[in-house]
């Protein structure tokens, strides 16, 4: 059999999609992911979403709280020999890499608790 006649027998793309919306109830996530509907994820109840939010909100807020403090602990304790060593990147501009890292964490703490 050549390799022609094996391509002229495949279906066309508008069957194949009909099909599968048939079989998967116009699901896009199961069509791509070859599961039924029943097993889709389903929608979040409303009562459910401040509560996931705020524990998400406080994750990030507690992380970035944390990076900020633990980080400040490592500087101040290898201050002598970040200054000892002549790098390029100094004390300095590790306190700012530290707090834009903090401050972006807490925002997205923020971002995720009103959002």
């Amino acid at each position: 059999m050549s390799q022609t006649s094996e391509l002229d027998k495949l279906n066309s793309i508008d069957d194949v999609l009909s099909q599968q919306r048939a079989e998967y109830e116009d699901c896009t996530p199961c069509r791509l992911l070859g599961m039924p509907p029943a097993l889709a994820p389903q929608p979040i109840p409303p009562n459910l979403t401040l509560p996931l939010q705020s524990a998400g909100s406080a994750a990030f807020t507690g992380l970035g709280i944390y990076t900020y403090h633990s980080g400040r602990q490592q500087l101040i304790a290898r201050e002598k020999e970040i200054l000892r060593s002549g790098t390029k990147y100094g004390l300095a501009a590790r306190r700012m890499s530290l707090l834009g890292l903090s401050a972006m964490l807490v925002g997205a703490g923020v971002y995720r608790l009103v959002n």
